[in-house]
């Protein structure tokens, strides 16, 4: 250094250093988790952990067995003919949980993916009967006009702390898993949300914390958060909580064909684990590189994830709709797959998953669904007495519906995810 630097030039030196050595000190203490796109989600670490399955890096845990789950399970919605929750009513109440439940013994699973809100008691003294665990999905209106509108939230809360008493009142707390708050919101309404509310990024809750967020991940932080303390509030617990999300609007970004620009992309991580819905013919899905295993661009998609992701990852939904014939051309895979095709179909998923680079990451797979959904598209209870030719949505079940709502094998699929339920 120059001795003749003039001594004003020096002192400003000198600050920018002790400046720059306190950051290099002090960046290791504050920094918190953060995504590749640097958005930060935390939970605190005073908010008390679930009692039986928790997160411990990027495994799901069972406590009761002190190991890392990998569920193998079945979506559920038990609707039939004539049932439709458009009217807010429930499923009924008889011995079809008798026989579901040995359609389930059969099918050697483990987990259960619940979507009705309300499930009746019936199905819960049958779960009484096995070593099943589930996961309770929350409906949340995912075309709402904004999610981050207050009255939106209240009424929203509201829907979800029924789902919370009633688990208390009438289901079995001590066999689930996760509350999953919303399921694959619309890109419209997420674009429409961040557009109107663009200087919401962070938000500190009770319990979450989150940072660098689009507005949409803030709406669904705070239903979470308030979830999350309701429970601990009232019942002195809680369980694992997430967002079930469609790989349509992320959390992958570096995709031509999604439904959203990246600067609103969600990537649904505020909570305990990332739940996801990754179809084969999915956007973001199909446009992968291929698999280092298997060559697939579904093994692609899950290794990029995987990278990307410092959370367990549940595969909430995987499956291909039945449909006598693809309605939309235009989205290539959803509907018309006959049922000959789709054994060797989730033969190379279940491969794809377990033979990927990062699979430790993954907390399980769920096909979707048991049995076809006739009720499905906003359908009234006399439309939902039948099936549509041209709705993909009714035809994802393993099992189609018979005479007297038997629930008939669909070929050889219900018998190739017994075999791949029963692989390590």
């Amino acid at each position: 250094m120059n001795s003749m630097m003039n001594p004003r030039v020096l002192l400003l030196f000198c600050c920018a250093l002790l400046f720059t050595l306190a950051g290099c000190q002090l960046a290791p203490k504050t920094a918190k988790p953060a995504s590749p796109m640097g958005k930060t989600a935390s939970i605190d670490s005073k908010t008390p952990a679930p009692l039986r399955f928790v997160v411990r890096g990027t495994e799901l845990i069972d406590r009761s067995q002190n190991a890392p789950v990998f569920f193998r399970g079945m979506g559920y919605s038990p609707y039939l003919p004539g049932e439709t929750p458009i009217t807010g009513k429930g499923p009924g109440d008889d011995d079809r949980y008798e026989k579901h439940f040995a359609l389930f013994d059969h099918l050697e699973m483990d987990y259960l993916h619940i979507f009705p809100r309300l499930m009746p008691a019936g199905f819960f003294r049958e779960l009484d009967k096995t070593d099943l665990v589930y996961g309770q999905d929350v409906w949340v209106h995912g075309y709402a006009e904004d999610f981050l509108d207050e009255a939106f939230q209240a009424t929203t809360l509201a829907q979800i702390k029924e789902v919370i008493d009633h688990t208390y009142a009438v289901g079995r707390p001590d066999r689930l898993v996760l509350f999953s708050i919303g399921d694959e919101l619309q890109a419209e309404s997420v674009a429409r949300t961040d557009a109107r509310h663009p200087e919401v990024r962070d938000y500190h809750g009770k319990h979450l914390l989150v940072t660098g967020r689009t507005p949409t991940e803030v709406a669904l932080a705070r239903l979470i958060d308030g979830a999350m303390d309701y429970e601990l509030t009232r019942y002195g617990q809680r369980h694992l909580y997430t967002h079930t999300s469609w790989t349509h609007i992320g959390p992958l970004a570096n995709r031509p064909d999604l439904d959203l620009p990246t600067a609103n992309i969600l990537l649904p991580d505020m909570g305990d684990l990332i739940c996801l819905n990754i179809y084969t013919y999915a956007n973001g899905v199909r446009t992968s590189p291929p698999g280092s295993v298997t060559g697939t661009s579904y093994q692609g998609y899950l290794e990029e994830l995987a990278a990307a992701m410092s959370k367990p990852i549940l595969i909430t939904q995987v499956g291909l709709s039945t449909s006598p014939f693809e309605p939309k051309p235009w989205v290539p895979g959803f509907g018309g797959h006959r049922v000959e095709d789709v054994p060797a179909v989730f033969r190379s998923i279940w491969k794809d998953v377990r033979s990927a680079k990062g699979r430790e990451k993954y907390a399980g797979l769920v096909f979707f669904e048991l049995h076809d959904e006739w009720w499905k598209s906003h359908k009234s209870e006399t439309e939902s007495t039948r099936q549509d030719r041209d709705d993909p949505e009714q035809w994802f079940g393993i099992y189609s519906l018979g005479q007297d709502n038997v629930l008939v094998p669909k070929g050889n699929i219900p018998q190739t995810v017994r075999d791949l339920f029963r692989e390590p």
